[in-house]
């Protein structure tokens, strides 16, 4: 996962009327955009994900937009059900197949179905809304990570940002939460909400490939 992870808040779920609390569309195309940019020369550089190069960060989130997607149509596939750490080389059709995948994972947290009842990734049951916001952490840290690793520009979509602020608040821990993310860091005062959700999940908003 993105070193980030989700929390119940009203279990993160559709309103009543079954609109979804964001969508996460702008930030899956932004990541898409970032990893059209990746030349192979880069695939070798260290990302802000210390345990990742970019060949390893872009295999994750490959699969972790596969497990998020299956999550939220309630499927128990081998994306839902095998561990993270569980990742085979990156394939050589990755340039193809990511920006399907994102526009896949997308698609399916617009059903509200996707942030309401009971749901499963990464081995874990735990409530969809809670999955879904995860998965929405996914895209947006690992977009940045990636932006950063290959010297690319990267914003964050505002709304997804905002959706993930408050979740992160409850759930960051001054020790970091093992398997998850690290220790979080402090920013200034007033801070750009970029800044402030990435420190949030372990991340030095500051870092920049060596």
């Amino acid at each position: 996962m993105t070193d980030g992870n989700g929390a119940r808040g009203s279990d993160g779920g559709a309103g009543a009327g079954g609109e979804v609390p964001v969508d996460a569309g702008p930030a899956a195309r932004e990541l898409a955009r970032v990893a059209e940019r990746v030349e192979d020369a880069a695939l070798g550089r260290a990302t802000p994900c210390a345990r990742y190069d970019v060949r390893d960060l872009l295999r994750h989130v490959l699969d972790g937009a596969a497990a998020f997607r299956d999550a939220a149509g309630k499927q128990h596939t081998a994306y839902t059900d095998a561990p993270p750490e569980v990742s085979p080389p990156l394939p050589d059709d990755w340039r193809a197949r990511l920006p399907r995948r994102l526009d896949e994972l997308a698609a399916a947290l617009r059903e509200p179905a996707a942030w309401r009842g009971e749901t499963r990734v990464a081995g874990i049951g735990m409530p969809a809304g809670e999955a879904a916001l995860t998965g929405l952490d996914e895209i947006v840290v690992h977009g940045w990570d990636l932006a950063r690793a290959t010297g690319q520009p990267y914003t964050g979509d505002e709304r997804a940002l905002r959706a993930l602020l408050p979740m992160l608040e409850r759930t960051a821990d001054p020790a970091g939460v093992p398997g998850l993310f690290g220790p979080a860091v402090s920013v200034p005062r007033g801070a750009p909400l970029l800044d402030r959700v990435l420190a949030l999940t372990g991340r030095d908003p500051g870092w920049c490939a060596a």
